[in-house]
């Protein structure tokens, strides 16, 4: 039998975990409605946001750079990487630092689906925004900004944010 945690969560913490757990049912949100935007390009929200990834990066990347970035496995971007490079949308070229781990770019197919995407994206989201306060936006911005920076273990450690 295991002894349960006498802890309680303080105010703020009980405020934390309304984020958390309003991030987590955001997140499904987000990706459903990822999904219905990216499907006018023949893409899923994952591809798409590899896509961005690597289109946003304005330089080439490798996989393990595209997955830090998005804080995502390797694996599972390697594997959307492979798919849009089937695809025609990104493509593997030479990597002078390091043979194994070729950099990935975006092709000139690729860059015209991510601005059709980005143009459904602009009036999807200003669509969202409409009626909400400007002000209360850049706060929420902030605190999960603030809380996505101490759950990333390698810029907290830089930081030193993490508790």
């Amino acid at each position: 039998m295991t002894r349960m945690s006498t802890a309680r969560r303080t105010h703020r913490a009980e405020v934390a975990t309304r984020i958390v757990l309003s991030t987590f049912r955001a997140n499904g949100l987000f990706l459903a409605a990822g999904d219905e935007l990216a499907a006018r390009e023949g893409l899923t929200s994952a591809r798409w946001q590899v896509l961005g990834a690597v289109e946003l990066a304005e330089r080439a990347l490798t996989v393990p750079q595209i997955a830090r970035r998005m804080g995502l496995a390797r694996q599972s971007v390697h594997a959307t990487v492979r798919n849009l490079v089937d695809d025609g949308l990104l493509e593997f070229v030479a990597n002078a630092d390091h043979r194994r781990s070729p950099l990935v770019t975006t092709t000139v197919r690729g860059k015209q689906a991510y601005r059709a995407l980005d143009a459904h994206q602009a009036v999807w989201v200003n669509e969202l925004a409409a009626g909400l306060d400007e002000t209360d936006l850049e706060i929420a911005a902030r605190v999960i900004d603030a809380l996505c920076l101490r759950l990333d273990p390698i810029k907290a450690d830089a930081t030193g944010t993490r508790p």
